[in-house]
């Protein structure tokens, strides 16, 4: 008789059904060809879930749901679960120069924003018959491509944005002005350069010219000391928490799983 593939998993008594872990599987990506390695993080997220029950019952918490949007509660199972990681979990705050040494060795991840100055034309062009309109954005590619090229004539005839009115000029710009196809081509283009060929966006085909370039400049640590002092905490929960439950696994039977090999 052949013995089946996966099996359930008991914690401390408690059985996690097969058929429960293959629905959680789906949470978990794995490699083409390899269920096993999506089956044992569901089987171990399981196992974690009720270890994490367990010692809720053990300390006599009751369940007060939380607010996790707008008329959305927590279930009474994961108010649980949060109930005992906050009171197991409690992250040292990091000190004022463990900040102070992260922002001085990594500089390049404390900047203001940079600032872009860019022209455009806008071909508007059909999603699903666009040849036409890529034909006419590639001439005019072209044609502002070349020395001493109109670049403000040619958005004033034939571009379909309002920004035609002012030789298609678009004014300043940063991060999350502009759709991201749009925001690429910018951090791609040197002052005074042109898009070599159209850049495709939902709006059409787009001709860019930058006009002028303000890269972001590092921040003092005044500046940035709230931002590295939230991540700093976060990151410290993650390693506690990781800890804990780490733990609870340790100090548990579990049959049907090897959670070391996970």
């Amino acid at each position: 008789m052949n013995r089946p593939l996966f099996s359930d998993v008991t914690v401390n008594g408690e059985t996690i059904l097969t058929s429960a872990i293959a629905a959680e599987a789906q949470n978990h990506a794995a490699p083409n060809g390899k269920p096993g390695l999506a089956w044992r993080a569901a089987a171990r997220a399981l196992v974690i879930r009720a270890l994490l029950l367990q010692e809720a019952a053990r300390r006599g918490l009751t369940p007060d749901p939380a607010e996790v949007g707008p008329g959305k509660f927590e279930t009474d199972d994961e108010a649980l679960m949060r109930a005992v990681i906050e009171a197991e979990v409690v992250p040292a705050a990091p000190t004022e120069d463990e900040l102070r040494e992260t922002w001085r060795m990594n500089p390049e991840r404390f900047c203001s924003p940079p600032l872009w100055e860019a022209s455009h034309i806008l071909i508007a062009a059909d999603p699903d018959n666009d040849a036409e309109a890529l034909k006419k954005a590639e001439g005019l590619a072209d044609q502002a491509g070349r020395p001493g090229a109109q670049f403000a004539r040619l958005a004033a005839e034939n571009s379909a944005c309002e920004s035609r009115q002012n030789g298609g000029a678009l004014g300043q710009l940063g991060p999350g002005d502009t759709v991201p196809e749009f925001e690429a081509a910018l951090k791609r283009l040197e002052e005074g350069e042109v898009t070599a060929d159209p850049v495709r966006t939902r709006f059409g085909f787009h001709i860019i010219r930058m006009d002028a370039v303000a890269p972001g400049r590092p921040l003092p640590f005044e500046a940035v000391r709230a931002q590295l002092a939230e991540a700093f905490e976060k990151a410290a929960w993650i390693r506690e928490a990781h800890a804990f439950t780490d733990r609870l696994v340790a100090q548990a039977n579990v049959t049907g799983i090897d959670l070391e090999a996970v």
